[in-house]
């Protein structure tokens, strides 16, 4: 078996007691589980960093593709400059737990807990990976479902979040409140 290579790498000073206050806050603020989900951003924009600073002496055309493909991410920068000042707050504003946070639809803990239960849709799909990067086309189409089980009589009954029962399902609840 191959082992995987890890997608981030560990401070060099790991009791700095700044680094540390600053991750905190970050957890805080985006309902992050632990700091190796704040390290991995850092290594994702370190990479986007080296990949501009690259870039800096190719040609525009080569220029535009990085910056076409940050757009769809949804981080609009215009020059390599601007690249080259991303921080971890930008990574971690485009992640699918931070966007629901954004949008109100759910608390930063509850967010994640939502997506992990898989009650989060993004353009038709269940996706149940907080760090999901959401590109700005599927950024309107987010739906959180919440599908409820309940056993009535012996058969189980699904309940959409905030949405009413069919028909059907009434009237099977009237059967069974009625042979209590």
């Amino acid at each position: 078996m191959i082992k995987k290579k890890k997608k981030y790498n560990r401070p060099r000073r790991l009791y700095d007691k700044k680094r540390i206050e600053e991750e905190n806050e970050l957890i805080k603020k985006y309902g992050l589980k632990n700091k190796r989900e704040i390290w991995k951003a850092e290594a994702e924009i370190e990479r986007i960093r080296n990949q501009a600073k690259k870039l800096i002496t190719a040609s525009r055309e080569e220029q535009e593709k990085l910056f076409k493909k940050l757009e769809k991410i949804g981080l609009k920068e215009e020059k390599i400059a601007d690249v080259l000042g991303l921080g971890v707050e930008d990574w971690l504003k485009r992640r699918l737990q931070s966007i629901l946070i954004l949008k109100k639809l759910a608390k930063p803990r509850e967010s994640r807990q939502l997506i992990v239960h898989k009650h989060v849709s993004v353009n038709g799909k269940i996706i149940n990976i907080p760090s999901y990067i959401v590109k700005t086309d599927e950024e309107d189409k987010i739906v959180i479902t919440l599908k409820r089980r309940k056993k009535e009589g012996g058969k189980e009954t699904k309940k959409e979040g905030g949405e009413k029962r069919d028909e059907e399902e009434k009237e099977e609840v009237k059967k069974t409140d009625g042979k209590e």
